[in-house]
């Protein structure tokens, strides 16, 4: 039951739309403290919700649940969509496993237990490119580039599939990189931790390079996922050369033009004999980056052994270009 003062804020928040906690206070005239019990109360309740964090945080009232069909969803496809779906909504919120797909579905005027079957059999398409956890993208880069200087290119997952667009892992490390949000790139750090060691381990990595973003920003998500992964072995230095105008690799739309960038623009300084090395990028697209960097690795003179690549994420076609990250 509402205590009086709950009301109150309902009500207001029913005139006004959307309120602070410090308009509440000189609406109500009662302290802050008590303002937040309440408050907590609601949201709590599912009364009201919130978006924000403090010191700006808006409040307002939580829409009434549309009245639905009854669904039943088969344990095994609910599981599927709880451990693997996610959707960042365009308020900022995430919304997880049958929770998302639900929104997702309502956004998109779907019924949901259909398309709850529909998404499982697309997940298991591209699942079947996942061996230990791990998606082989090698034919890709080689059916793109005439000589290839990798010798084996892996992705964490698929950035996106058919349909249902970005995949969990890629909602995370677009708005991780895009936001430079340090608790998202930390969370997108502890998925890839465990299975970045785990690789290390499998292929006898000796030294590893993180590469370079080519865009400026406060916060750089690969320095920040080389902190947070804290891996105990020697790092390669590599390079993004400064230019008089920088061009994010993610605005050239040709292969040839990626390749250029990539060759031209990046130095790689290695020093010391090395063998199995695996290079981590975010994404890929193309795989000219990653190319070049193994090829300028390879010009040294001194390497001896495999180069691995490593992507958070990756296309799944042969040249494309994921042009958000």
């Amino acid at each position: 039951m509402k205590t009086d003062t709950s009301k109150r804020i309902v009500e207001y928040i029913k005139v006004n739309r959307q309120v602070t906690a410090k308009e509440l206070v000189e609406y109500l005239s009662i302290s802050p403290q008590a303002v937040f019990k309440q408050l907590n109360k609601l949201v709590g309740g599912n009364i009201i919700d919130k978006i924000g964090k403090p010191p700006t945080v808006i409040y307002f009232l939580k829409k009434e649940k549309e009245e639905e069909e009854e669904i039943e969803i088969p344990s095994d496809i609910l599981k599927i969509i709880n451990n693997n779906y996610l959707i960042i909504t365009p308020t900022g919120e995430k919304k997880e496993g049958i929770e998302g797909f639900s929104y997702w579905c309502r956004k998109n005027n779907l019924p949901i237990e259909k398309t709850a079957k529909e998404y499982e059999k697309t997940f298991r398409k591209y699942a079947k490119y996942k061996k230990a956890g791990f998606i082989d993208g090698s034919y890709k880069i080689k059916n793109t580039f005439d000589k290839t200087y990798i010798d084996k290119l892996f992705y964490i997952d698929f950035y996106s599939i058919e349909r249902f667009g970005k995949t969990k892992l890629g909602w995370l490390l677009l708005y991780a990189k895009q936001s430079q949000d340090k608790q998202l790139i930390k969370e997108v750090s502890n998925i890839l931790k465990e299975k970045i060691i785990k690789f290390i381990n499998k292929h006898s990595i000796k030294a590893v390079g993180f590469i370079p973003p080519t865009v400026k920003r406060e916060t750089q998500i690969m320095n920040e996922l080389e902190k947070n992964l804290n891996i105990n072995l020697p790092i390669i230095n590599i390079q993004k050369i400064k230019t008089p105008v920088i061009i994010p690799q993610k605005t050239l739309n040709k292969l040839k033009d990626r390749v250029e960038n990539a060759g031209k623009t990046f130095f790689v300084e290695n020093k010391e004999t090395n063998y199995n090395i695996l290079l981590i990028d975010d994404a890929v697209g193309s795989g000219a980056t990653i190319n070049e960097t193994a090829k300028k690795i390879r010009q040294g003179n001194i390497f001896k052994g495999k180069i691995y690549g490593l992507a958070i994420t990756g296309s799944f076609k042969g040249f494309d270009v994921i042009s958000e990250v």
